[in-house]
């Protein structure tokens, strides 16, 4: 099955028949899926890492009905629940950047960017996760340049 062609893919000097996704496009929407995947992941960790904890309470109120208010967070499902809070505030910012380099079929950097956006998202967790927090910070750090990147590669056209 072939999907229908699209004449708003075409820039100047390509020819004028291409696919319905562009490849800057469809580059974009797969760093989209990657990120919001690993956003889905994230929801997960801290209730996982309640229940990793073996705590009689933690599994109980995992398993209950959830009225009261929960047990304290473990170490661990403290620190996961604080790298999802972080990543809502990161995809606050992703995905315009990522849904304005869709609709203007930006590439290079803003791809670039979002590449290094998305590994850096991939190791915050287990940085975060460890403790070190130079490590957190650096990872984080490196997850903000890919948004920085993103901006310039739409700023710059590309």
């Amino acid at each position: 099955m072939r999907l229908p062609r699209r004449i708003g893919c075409s820039k100047a000097g390509s020819p004028p028949a291409r696919p319905s996704f562009c490849r800057e496009e469809a580059q974009m929407t797969g760093w989209i899926l990657a990120v919001l995947g690993l956003f889905v992941v994230q929801t997960l960790l801290p209730n996982i890492a309640r229940a990793a904890s073996g705590d009689a309470a933690q599994k109980a109120w995992l398993g209950g009905n959830r009225d009261g208010d929960p047990p304290p967070h473990t170490l661990m499902s403290g620190r996961m629940e604080r790298a999802l809070h972080n990543m809502f505030e990161a995809l606050v910012v992703f995905l315009p950047l990522a849904l304005m380099a869709v609709v203007t079929q930006a590439g290079g950097w803003v791809t670039t960017g979002a590449a290094v956006f998305f590994l850096a998202r991939v190791a915050y967790v287990p940085a975060y996760g460890s403790g070190i927090a130079p490590l957190r910070s650096l990872v984080w750090t490196i997850g903000h340049i890919g948004l920085g990147l993103m901006i310039y590669g739409l700023l710059a056209g590309g």
